[in-house]
């Protein structure tokens, strides 16, 4: 019973880190009032999971591999619930930013529980299995915003943190009685001066990213951050190189089967991330823009909702197109499909049916794309480094979605025009954002075509790719 529990509860687990990661979004208008802080300060409410979940995601992937998935996979939840009790519990603008950066270690839920899969379903089970656990992103996404927008409209607005706490909490519970600790191990010393270099690094680049729109883009703390960024990532670099057991095995992390998966992600999670953050802001557009349809919050995540219901009808869909064609043919298709998407984004965007037609083929596309992507390094890395390898593929998207953001919020502050005493973007600032989402989505689509084949003689492949290989068989404990 508890083993055939252990795919939908991970992916329960999924789709919980998703929602728990947008539910904050309708909220963020209100939030200065609410908390009695500034525009600027509540803004961290997102920057602060953001930076916290791009840090923890490797770290905590690789920590898994070395000291069991089940046991950090249950740690991540428990912060995930423990940040939901301190948002209901408090309305200090300082308290709530530290919460959110605690319910940021859920970030690390999908890696882990791909992981899992990989080690405990038989082989004709797991590229379903993993389809879904990578779609439950964009599932939660779609129903983070609805949900949250339909409590806060008829709630006071902890109720929406209470809400997630108390779905947090029975997700941990779940996956503690459903989901059992893999035996696969990685053995040795984990890289503590890797992890903060990174960790360092990261706060660094992702940091100027996300606030250089209200910094100034050429602004001290900016290009000091950015600058920080490549001296720290590039020491970290070579300590990795250097290390006997480093947090990320760059040797391997840099061979055409995983570097061109990581590449991938980042462009995807690009692509990906527009088509929700332009289409929330085009339909709530006021109608004299001559494009706008002014759409309330609720209305706007009924639209979007949708999305998470095609990502996970199709999901298995596009498990068998990999199971026929291999996992690199689906993430191209995926990315061409993005493409397309925003084709007809940029045809018709005017009209409500056009526009969901579009993200939902941006959406269809982002399905094949997303399940395909951990397939794609769970053939390419030793079992013992599933986890870890994962969390650098997650951490690619995260990055790809922050671009993604800092670009399009660039493109949109520079194509406004007045409307009713206020600036509001034009319907062509809109469309160049399609244009460039849908530009990388096809830079994508060469990158994943460019990814070897499992038949392409390289020198890649690592030594043990599946259940039962040499580094599995010398990492298990206990028997």
């Amino acid at each position: 019973m508890r083993a055939r529990l252990t795919v939908p509860v991970l992916a329960f687990g999924g789709i919980l880190m998703a929602v728990t990661q947008t539910v904050v979004v309708p909220l963020l208008p209100d939030l200065p009032r609410l908390t009695d802080s500034s525009p600027g300060a509540v803004s961290w409410l997102v920057t602060a999971t953001l930076l916290s979940g791009a840090v923890l995601t490797p770290v905590l992937g690789r920590a898994g591999d070395m000291y069991g998935k089940r046991r950090v996979l249950l740690a991540a939840l428990g912060l995930m619930a423990a940040g939901s009790v301190l948002c209901a519990l408090t309305s200090d603008i300082r308290l709530l930013i530290a919460a959110r950066a605690l319910q940021g270690a859920s970030a690390a839920v999908v890696p882990l529980s791909i992981s899992i899969l990989r080690d405990e379903l038989p082989p004709h089970r797991t590229a379903s299995a993993v389809a879904l656990m990578s779609s439950t992103v964009g599932i939660g996404a779609a129903l983070g915003l609805p949900l949250a927008a339909l409590i806060v409209q008829y709630a006071d607005w902890h109720a929406m943190f209470w809400a997630t706490a108390g779905l947090s909490a029975f997700g941990l519970l779940l996956a503690a009685w459903a989901v059992r600790e893999s035996p696969v191990r990685s053995p040795g010393r984990f890289d503590t001066w890797g992890a903060l270099g990174l960790a360092a690094g990261l706060v660094c680049l992702l940091l100027a990213v996300s606030q250089g729109g209200q910094w100034g883009w050429l602004s001290g703390p900016v290009l000091g951050l950015c600058a920080g960024a490549v001296v720290i990532l590039s020491l970290w670099w070579r300590m990795q190189l250097r290390a006997k057991q480093p947090l990320v095995d760059l040797r391997l992390a840099s061979g055409r089967r995983v570097a061109l998966p990581h590449v991938t992600a980042l462009l995807a999670g690009f692509a990906f991330y527009a088509n929700s953050l332009v289409t929330a802001q085009l339909v709530q557009a006021p109608a004299e823009t001559g494009y706008g349809l002014e759409l309330s919050i609720v209305a706007t995540g009924l639209c979007l909702l949708p999305n998470g219901v095609i990502m996970l009808l199709l999901s298995p869909v596009s498990a068998r197109v990999s199971t026929a064609r291999g996992p690199r043919v689906t993430l191209a298709l995926g990315a061409a499909f993005m493409a397309l998407g925003y084709v007809v984004r940029i045809i018709d965007s005017s009209e409500l049916w056009v526009i969901m037609v579009g993200a939902a083929v941006v959406s269809t596309g982002t399905t094949f794309a997303y399940s395909a992507l951990p397939t794609l390094i769970l053939r390419a890395v030793p079992v013992a480094q599933t986890a870890s390898a994962n969390g650098v593929n997650v951490l690619m998207r995260t990055i790809g979605q922050s671009v993604s953001s800092a670009a399009v919020a660039a493109v949109l502050v520079h194509h406004t025009s007045a409307v009713q005493g206020a600036q509001v973007p034009t319907l062509g600032g809109y469309q160049l954002a399609f244009a460039l989402a849908g530009a990388v989505a096809l830079v994508a689509c060469a990158a994943a075509l460019a990814i070897p084949s499992d038949t392409a003689p390289d020198g890649d492949r690592p030594t043990a790719v599946g259940r039962g290989g040499p580094a599995q068989e010398t990492a298990l404990e206990g028997r």
